[in-house]
């Protein structure tokens, strides 16, 4: 899975990301971006009835130190 992430250009990814992706992109667990969501630090978008998150591809660079918050 990580390899096909690694393989990835970050302006080839969609704007609405994963769970699993950003902890693949971020080398993170998927239970550490939860956590991440709950403090603020990645807020999460909910979508669907299940309440589903997606993370904005934008914020995940700015951890990576990629661009700026926007």
């Amino acid at each position: 899975m990580a390899d096909s992430i690694k393989s990835l250009r970050l302006e080839d990814l969609p704007d609405l990301l994963t769970v699993r992706e950003v902890a693949e992109i971020l080398r993170v667990s998927p239970l550490t971006i939860k956590r991440w969501g709950k403090r603020g630090k990645l807020p999460a978008i909910r979508i669907n009835s299940r309440g589903d998150r997606r993370y904005r591809k934008e914020a995940v660079m700015w951890l990576l130190g990629i661009q700026s918050k926007s």
